[in-house]
């Protein structure tokens, strides 16, 4: 045995070594002693003996070193740990060690494994492969080798997003990850417990070759090949979507069936039996009166405002919208009511209309009242019961934003109208124009959502074959810019590109699809058309829809309308921090949603171009993903699609009595960790956090 590790596999670094750090200036501002912190390193359900444990503290600058030990022979470990500051997060790696599970490994120089604790640790936590995989997972964004680096909220929401996936004590399962919602309807326990079993397959080291193999499998596209488990966990986490089938392998390679059996001895059940499209670990949130969500925000701490179509319990059906709000907090726990949602102001029936003001308030649009309703941070309605109708005047209302100066801007689609709120004002708000009684009304067909690019132009989506732009300081002066398809939504790059959905796709079938639509508009209105364009995108399949990219100037980039297989009806997008785009899809029962390479071609992976595809043919996949409208990038990266509808034959006359509740989509769905995060909440064009 080596005699380092046998002098010392029982130190623990007490309260002379804090103080010894403190006195070095190593511990944050305002730390202060708290008890001692126990815990054990574990590989493959078994001790890892003298393991190099050390303690750090994550916070925007580079991470501070707060205390270390070495595991026994049993694989504890105890430390000292100094209470984190309220902008910092604590987390523990595990280095080298002898995996118990297999005597005759000896020590492992390729042991990484980590554990995010959060400001607030547990008396008693575990270190093994599948804390590493949450911990990797969430933290995906802000995680380089043995360092986190991000700012307090980034930090907060990424650490409380681990207990969802393990028990920081046991390092088994978390409750959300086995949940109803999640353990029996997703094939996510099987991807996570998977991706254990291939970092576990290293630390025992079942073969000679078993971290060879493993770090071969997790190679990444720009050739970077990892040097232990915490860098291979690293590496497939930031190209999830890349060659999975190498570390789907790795359970045929380390954990063979043995002769007469019938399942695979690994040490994390369930494991995978068939070749996933990409490691993703994406989980359901229901509560707080969700159903059937439409427009999402963010607001300043990170938590989700969204407005439901319908509310729980109803026989819901698109003659008849009547839902409240949904509030989420960053981790996906409802902040709302359980059944009602946030309620009143003239809240009923949640649309695409979603917006914070520069005060914080919560606007949202309604189909059922025909008005605007406006929420404090808390809930509360701020608008009168009747919500903002202008007297009744108002149609049924879409999309809605806050403007950088303050001022919030609104669509009324079935009497195509424009509002004007300077500076936030519901009070001093106005009727901009309707119908043909000047533009950009005369120019609308159905206005659906908008949004104002870095020249203060406002570009709206029609729900026809144009866009529409007009200066805010003269909305006279439109312009109409075609770009061949049913829109909805639309959302402005960095570099002012307009990045525009197109439902029914730009080809011969998606105008014989417009021609259907428009006759219905005319003949039945707007909830007549409406009808035909869920039914319809319903029944498509992957690349059925398209994305049109209009240049600042209105003309189209090269290579628009851009296709894909993760394209069956694109229904809203959004910019990442990169300038990459996320797409949800309103088709199919289980939509997917799909990440696009951007104009910034260098924060794509290699060999990328503008346009492409980066998740996997059919887009990112499972967790419990419905018929979706909107997506939306938080601050610690993590993407959420809104389920909208589940069950289209539910949501119309006729429905089988004992599925007439079942229209509305249940749950907002989580991939962590995947796209680079933006500020919010989102007032203007998405800006990195």
């Amino acid at each position: 045995m080596n005699s380092d590790l046998n002098e010392g596999r029982n130190a623990v670094a007490g309260p002379v070594s804090i103080l010894a750090l403190a006195v070095a200036g190593m511990l944050p501002a305002g730390s202060a002693l708290a008890a001692t912190l126990n815990g054990q390193v574990l590989g493959g359900g078994a001790p890892v003996a003298y393991s190099t444990v050390t303690l750090w503290a994550a916070s925007a600058g580079a991470p501070k070193q707060l205390a270390q030990a070495r595991s026994g022979a049993d694989g504890r470990f105890a430390l000292t740990a100094p209470a984190a500051p309220t902008d910092s997060s604590l987390y523990l790696i595990a280095q080298g060690g002898q995996p118990t599970a297999n005597k005759a490994a000896g020590n492992n120089p390729a042991i990484a494994l980590m554990t995010v604790l959060g400001s607030k640790p547990p008396a008693k936590v575990t270190i093994n492969e599948m804390t590493t995989v949450a911990s990797v997972w969430t933290h995906n964004q802000f995680i380089s080798g043995t360092t986190i680096q991000a700012q307090p909220l980034q930090l907060k929401i990424a650490a409380g997003n681990v207990p969802s996936f393990v028990d920081l004590a046991t390092g088994g399962w978390g409750g959300v990850i086995q949940d109803p919602l999640n353990g029996g309807q997703t094939p996510t326990m099987a991807n996570f417990a998977t991706l254990a079993n291939g970092l576990s397959g290293c630390v025992t080291q079942v073969k000679a070759d078993a971290c060879g193999s493993l770090f071969a499998a997790a190679k990444g596209p720009t050739g970077e090949t990892p040097a232990d488990t915490l860098s291979a966990a690293q590496a497939v986490a930031r190209a999830p979507w890349y060659q999975p089938q190498r570390v789907f392998a790795l359970l045929e390679q380390f954990y063979p069936i043995p002769q007469g059996k019938t399942m695979r001895p690994v040490p994390f059940m369930p494991y995978l039996q068939f070749l996933p499209s990409a490691w993703v670990l994406p989980l359901k949130f229901d509560g707080g009166g969700y159903r059937a969500g439409g427009k999402a925000m963010f607001d300043a701490e990170g938590n989700l405002w969204v407005g439901n179509n319908f509310t729980i319990g109803w026989q819901a059906s698109d003659a008849l919208w009547q839902g409240n709000a949904s509030k989420f907090d960053p981790n996906g726990k409802p902040l709302s009511p359980i059944t009602t949602g946030f309620a009143g102001g003239g809240m009923q029936g949640g649309t695409f209309g979603a917006a914070i003001d520069l005060k914080g308030n919560v606007w949202l649009a309604s189909y059922g009242s025909k008005s605007i309703t406006v929420f404090d941070k808390n809930g509360k309605p701020l608008t009168p019961p009747e919500g903002i109708n202008f007297g009744g005047k108002l149609g049924l209302m879409q999309g809605i934003i806050t403007a950088p100066n303050g001022d919030v801007w609104a669509l009324g689609i079935s009497k195509r109208q424009l509002l004007h709120f300077p500076k936030g004002d519901w009070n001093n708000g106005k009727i901009v124009c309707e119908g043909d009684s000047g533009e950009p009304c005369k120019s609308f067909t159905a206005p659906f959502h908008l949004a104002i690019d870095q020249q203060d132009r406002i570009w709206v989506s029609d729900s026809s074959v144009h866009v529409i732009r007009f200066p805010a300081s003269d909305p006279t002066r439109a312009e109409r810019f075609d770009v061949r398809s049913n829109n909805s939504g639309l959302n402005i790059d960095s570099q002012g590109n307009v990045w525009v959905t197109n439902r029914f796709g730009a080809g011969l079938l998606g105008l014989a699809h417009m021609v259907d639509m428009a006759v219905h508009l005319k003949t039945g209105g707007v909830l007549s058309a409406s009808d035909y364009l869920t039914k319809t995108m319903s029944e498509q399949k992957g690349g059925s829809g398209s994305i049109t990219v209009l240049r600042p100037d209105g003309t189209q980039l090269p290579g628009s309308p851009f296709k894909g297989g993760g394209l069956p009806g694109p229904w809203a997008v959004v910019v990442d921090g990169n300038d990459n785009l996320w797409v949800s899809n309103f088709a199919m029962p289980a939509s997917p949603i799909v990440q696009l390479c951007g104009v910034r071609t260098e924060n794509c992976p290699p060999g990328f171009k503008t346009g492409d595809q980066i998740s996997p043919p059919g887009g990112y996949v499972g967790g419990g993903l419905q018929l979706q409208t909107d997506i939306a990038v938080g601050p610690a990266g993590d993407v959420w699609a809104m389920n909208n509808w589940q069950d289209i034959d539910s949501c119309y006359p006729g429905a089988a009595e004992a599925l007439s509740t079942r229209c509305g989509g249940q749950g907002v769905v989580i991939f962590f960790g995947m796209a680079k995060p933006v500020r919010a909440p989102q007032i203007g064009p998405a800006r990195p956090l």
